[in-house]
């Protein structure tokens, strides 16, 4: 039995490979990677464009239940599945997103795995890595810095100060920040108006980076960015004040995809992050495309919970990348399902099998979404030294009425070992060909009745509300021809409602859009629902205050 180690302990002590070992192992050649000290790389563009006409691998998602305070451990799983396959003889990596420092000091954490199933270093990939979040903030600000010049400088396309809709970015949690008034302090600084700013995640850069398919299809997205209207309310897009060249060239390095390892020295593809609450949650089309051409499987992670991140991951990144995913995979703690199931976090730890088998609820609900996809699905119980044996058999009876398979997985304690028995039932499913993927709803359907079918399909909502307002922007975009682009949601991941204290599966609720934005550089309508805040708040004991740098000059605290 190991001693009980924290994650950046078990990080720290990681026996790491040169990262030119670990391109390598993917067949790509050492001046073909750029790199950032000894194991961290990108991958040169024009090695990417050498691959077009290699076969892609196996597509797996990793998903969960809705989160809980219980945790669930989803990418920890996606990193210990990567392994586990490796250890059965498949050529496997994984790709997943870029931590925010906002989570990160706030008390999220970070998101390169945990126990001994993380991507390494874990220090920087939860801090600065390599600067990817940096340039998007750099390219978000230069246009707002642009906008601004354009109009103190006689506003040459008529933009109505009023009607400016491009905020500023920072990537930290800072509430303060949510809404400001600027260029006060006389005709020297502009014009006066209302701004604020939003964590960088939320910016259409960061979602547009993470869609994009290269540099050209970056500068042109860029350029489709509607930065604010005139008086007779036509759009003003970023070309015309001629700031989508200067962002592209802030975010030339950012598109290339950042190469990093496993503690088991397996490849791992770190690269962009959008939240998936208030955007679409998935790493970089760039990265997860050319790892399909340089793997046999590539495990991918979904923010939050699958109603909100894999629905996001089919509805949108599929959908626009032409990816087909092979097979899906469902994470859930028993703890979690007991918590959904009514147990406050204080109670976790004793056995309470009727709980767990109401909370179960919450996976069926998950596990037929999928299905709705066309995607088969396993589940994988992301075990806790508390459960009891009652509990996990609850949890793999259930699934079986289901008809998956629930596997019980101990990669946070024994790595890539602790794993093996859902790697080979993921490879088997992946190989089966029962995969017919398909999204919930077609480009022609009218941006109204998309947001419907995914409140009344995904979330079992009995109503979609909206105010007049909504509804009349939803057809002005149609006329202007934004029809054909597909709906993020921004909600709750708490829930499948929009109330994140309702657990558990809830049914007939209703949905309120209160809000609705063109993202289209990014090629997406945002739905704004219930309380979702685009620049979160530091809680009462930030994990900042515990993270420090001890006498040895190493950093604690971060987790």
């Amino acid at each position: 039995m190991r001693e009980f180690k924290t994650d950046i302990e078990i990080a720290r002590a990681a026996q790491k490979k040169p990262i030119q070992e670990i391109g390598a192992k993917l067949g790509i050649p050492a001046e073909q990677l750029v790199p950032y000290g000894h194991d961290k790389a990108k991958v040169s563009a024009e090695f990417i464009r050498s691959l077009g006409d290699r076969p892609d691998g196996k597509l797996i998602l990793v998903t969960a239940i809705n989160p809980t305070p219980a945790g669930e451990g989803k990418t920890t799983t996606t990193v210990g599945l990567v392994d586990g396959l490796n250890r059965i003889g498949k050529n496997a990596m994984v790709c997943i997103r870029e931590p925010s420092l906002g989570p990160c000091f706030g008390v999220k954490g970070g998101a390169a795995g945990g126990g001994y199933a993380q991507v390494v270093p874990m220090e920087d990939i939860n801090l600065h890595f390599t600067g990817d979040f940096h340039a998007i903030t750099s390219a978000h600000n230069l246009l707002s810095a642009l906008i601004d010049n354009h109009i103190h400088w006689g506003n040459e396309q008529g933009i109505d100060s009023r009607r400016v809709s491009w905020r500023r970015v920072l990537d930290m949690n800072d509430r303060a920040l949510r809404d400001i008034v600027c260029s006060l302090g006389g005709p020297a600084n502009g014009y006066p108006r209302e701004s604020g700013f939003d964590i960088t995640v939320a910016s259409e850069v960061m979602a547009i980076l993470c869609l994009a398919a290269d540099l050209a299809d970056l500068e042109r997205r860029l350029g489709d960015i509607i930065i604010g209207y005139r008086r007779d309310k036509s759009p003003v897009f970023a070309r015309d004040i001629k700031a989508d060249g200067a962002m592209t060239v802030l975010l030339k390095d950012a598109m290339q995809p950042n190469l990093v390892q496993t503690l088991e020295n397996n490849p791992a593809f770190v690269h962009g992050g959008p939240f998936a609450n208030i955007a679409h949650g998935c790493n970089s089309v760039i990265a997860t495309k050319t790892a399909l051409k340089l793997a046999d499987y590539v495990v991918t992670e979904a923010g939050f919970g699958a109603d909100l991140g894999a629905e996001k991951f089919f509805d949108i990144k599929c959908r626009k990348a032409g990816l087909n995913p092979a097979a899906a995979v469902i994470v859930a703690t028993v703890r979690a399902l007991k918590m959904n199931g009514g147990v406050s976090k204080e109670d976790l730890g004793v056995e309470n099998v009727e709980a767990l088998t109401r909370g179960c609820a919450n996976l069926g609900r998950h596990i037929a979404n999928v299905r709705r996809f066309g995607v088969p699905v396993v589940v994988a119980i992301n075990h806790f030294t508390s459960d009891t044996d009652a509990e996990v058999a609850a949890v793999k009876d259930y699934a079986a009425g289901e008809g998956v398979d629930a596997i019980i997985c101990r990669h946070w304690a024994d790595g890539g070992a602790g794993i093996e028995e859902l790697a080979r039932r993921v490879a088997d499913l992946a190989a089966s060909g029962q995969a017919a993927f398909k999204p919930l709803y077609p480009d022609t359907m009218p941006l109204m009745e998309k947001i419907e079918a995914v409140a009344s399909k995904i979330y079992h909502a009995a109503e979609v509300t909206a105010d007049k307002a909504v509804r009349d922007q939803l057809a002005q975009w149609e006329a202007q021809g934004y029809g054909h682009l597909p709906v993020c949601m921004a909600k709750t991941q708490y829930s499948f409602s929009t109330d994140p204290t309702l657990r558990g599966a809830p049914e007939g609720h209703v949905v309120h859009v209160r809000e609705v934005r063109l993202s289209a550089g990014a090629g997406f309508v945002v739905a704004i629902t219930g309380e979702i805040m685009t620049m979160p708040g530091l809680p009462r004991s930030p994990a900042a205050e515990r993270i420090s740098l001890n006498e040895q000059g190493y950093i604690e605290g971060l987790f």
